[in-house]
């Protein structure tokens, strides 16, 4: 029920708007060109304070207040009245008929249209025309009775210019402008103006009959001297012909020679310009194809440059990406290397130290198994590796490859009675160093159940070995 009561107060105010904006769209008037609009009612006041009776449009709109204000029209349609005075007292008390026509209209000028508001509004087109032809009547006698008939009769434009301006000024007062003012003929009731007219006729016959008198006697006259001047002029005339022709083809001949040396400076400036402008056109011809070889050079370095410069720009960012990569590769690998080698130094001594305490634990069990005496340990350790130090001696000697031995003897032995090849043989196996300078290498005393190292100086100068005079091998 809210919503719905809701609705139809917005519907209602919608309808009050829209007829409120219709009523007010219908008060807002157009004024035709061809009339007056005047709005009457409640308008605001002058500038000194009056009140206003009417407020006049023409050629535009206005918005005409509901209750307050109304409006109508004036037609601005011209009204055309037909004035036929008659026995109009002139300056010279003769009475004359003068018909008229005379055309009138509202006016729309600013205070005399407000004339028209205040005096003319409501008024039918009838009444208007009998009010403006009181008026021309009245100001028609007036300037009749102002003016003698021959100025009436003869000079028209002066009387016109006298009725135009008098009646439009009464008619300005009601609101009205004169537009046309047409007099058709004027009569009088005495034939004054008729005896004018007879007089006028017969001094115009008579001036006419004196002047084709004179006329023929001057056309007498005048045709002699005519004859007379005409042979003299005939004569003058062909004397001054011969001359004239004489000083034409004089003339012409000047005229000629000047035209040719006229034609010859102008062909030569021509062909001179011509020149000139053939030399200006190769130059800036010239120039123009120097300039566009300057710029298609300049054109084709920056381009070249561009080309150039911005693959060796390219080509360089690469080569420091690719070697920052390398680095950086490098340095990583350098660094799992670096990682790797210390990984296995550790491992590598981590296994040297527990090999090391093994064969210290080790070590310290043959120690304690020798009663304590590390010596004794020692000596256990040599007879265990003996085995192993003799086939070492062996194998020495083992791998020798001798093809080929002579031996060149005398037939005669050393002091011990060998010989040659038992001394080469001998001396072989005397390269391999004795058991006693094995120990002695490696900082140990060979034990005494082992053997004893025979001291050099006991040996006897006789077991010197000599060697032999004819031996090769």
């Amino acid at each position: 029920m809210g919503n719905s009561n809701l609705l139809a107060l917005i519907v209602v105010a919608a309808v009050i708007v829209f007829t409120t904006i219709v009523f007010m769209l219908s008060r807002y008037r157009r004024c035709p060109s061809d009339k007056v609009m005047v709005i009457y009612g409640k308008l605001k006041s002058n500038k000194d304070g009056t009140q206003r009776s009417a407020r006049c449009i023409h050629g535009g709109a206005a918005f005409v207040v509901p209750v307050f204000q109304a409006y109508q029209y004036l037609d601005l349609t011209p009204i055309s009245i037909s004035v036929d005075l008659k026995n109009a007292l002139s300056k010279q008390n003769i009475r004359i008929d003068v018909p008229s026509r005379f055309t009138v209209g509202i006016s729309t000028e600013t205070g005399v249209m407000q004339n028209a508001a205040e005096r003319l509004l409501g008024l039918r087109h009838e009444e208007i025309q009998n009010l403006a032809e009181d008026i021309i009547f009245g100001q028609l006698r007036l300037i009749i009775a102002t003016m003698d008939i021959e100025e009436i009769n003869t000079d028209r434009d002066k009387f016109l210019d006298a009725v135009s301006g008098n009646v439009e000024t009464e008619l300005k007062k009601i609101g009205l402008r004169l537009i046309n003012v047409n007099v058709t003929d004027i009569n009088d009731e005495s034939g004054y103006i008729e005896a004018l007219g007879r007089e006028a006729a017969s001094k115009a016959i008579n001036d006419a009959k004196v002047s084709v008198a004179i006329n023929d006697k001057s056309g007498s006259i005048g045709a002699a001297n005519a004859q007379r001047d005409q042979r003299v002029s005939v004569s003058l005339a062909d004397a001054e012909a011969i001359a004239g022709e004489n000083k034409a083809k004089i003339s012409v001949a000047e005229s000629e020679a000047t035209r040719r040396e006229r034609e010859a400076e102008a062909q030569k400036r021509a062909i001179t310009t011509e020149n000139i402008q053939k030399a200006l056109a190769n130059q800036e011809s010239y120039e123009a194809q120097k300039s566009a070889e300057l710029a298609r050079a300049a054109l084709e370095k920056a381009t070249l440059e561009a080309d150039v410069i911005v693959k060796t720009e390219i080509e360089k960012q690469r080569l420091v990406l690719e070697a920052e990569a390398a680095a950086e590769q490098t340095r990583r690998k350098a660094q799992g290397e670096a990682d790797a080698i210390l990984l296995r130094m550790q491992a590598e001594a981590n296994g040297m130290k527990e090999m090391l305490e093994k064969q210290a634990e080790g070590f310290a069990k043959i120690v304690s198994a020798a009663g304590g005496n590390a010596s004794d340990a020692v000596r256990m350790m040599i007879a265990d590796k003996m085995e192993e130090i003799a086939k070492i001696q062996v194998e020495a000697i083992k791998n020798l490859k001798i093809d080929k031995v002579t031996v060149w003897d005398n037939g005669q032995g050393n002091g011990e009675g060998k010989n040659a090849a038992a001394n080469f043989v001998s001396g072989i196996m005397k390269t391999v160093p004795p058991m006693t300078d094995v120990f002695d290498m490696v900082g140990m005393n060979l034990p005494e159940y082992l053997g004893k190292k025979q001291e050099k100086d006991s040996l006897a100068p006789a077991d010197e070995e000599k060697p032999a005079e004819d031996e090769e091998i």
